[in-house]
């Protein structure tokens, strides 16, 4: 079983920046592809960056990138999420995600940190 805690959320201002941590304690980590995903109030959860083991390939959703970055600390097994120029429309529940590598499903989740962006 693969434990994941989120960090790093709360409130900011529009164009503000926080950064999502994820902890893990597992030693598979590195095993695992990981992504953040969020959902906000009356929508459906999406994949917003997603890393894979090697680190050399990541995704972003259209809607932040170039203002989102995704990495990871294998030697920590934590994953972060660096957001920059936040908007309103950023505000949602995040979540931590994991799936072994070549899996669709995501089968490993946190339990979520709230964003939310003033305008």
């Amino acid at each position: 079983q693969v434990h994941l805690v989120e960090s790093g959320g709360g409130l900011v201002q529009a164009g503000g920046s926080l950064r999502l941590s994820c902890e893990t304690s597992t030693h598979t980590f590195m095993y695992y592809t990981m992504g953040w995903l969020r959902q906000a109030p009356g929508k459906e959860r999406e994949v917003v960056a997603a890393i894979d083991t090697s680190a050399r390939n990541t995704f972003y959703s259209d809607s932040v990138k170039g203002r989102f970055t995704i990495s990871r600390d294998d030697a920590k097994n934590t994953l972060y999420l660096q957001m920059y120029s936040l908007k309103p429309e950023d505000t949602a529940v995040y979540y931590c995600a994991a799936k072994p590598r070549g899996e669709r499903a995501w089968n490993h989740w946190g339990q979520g940190t709230q964003v939310t962006v003033s305008s």
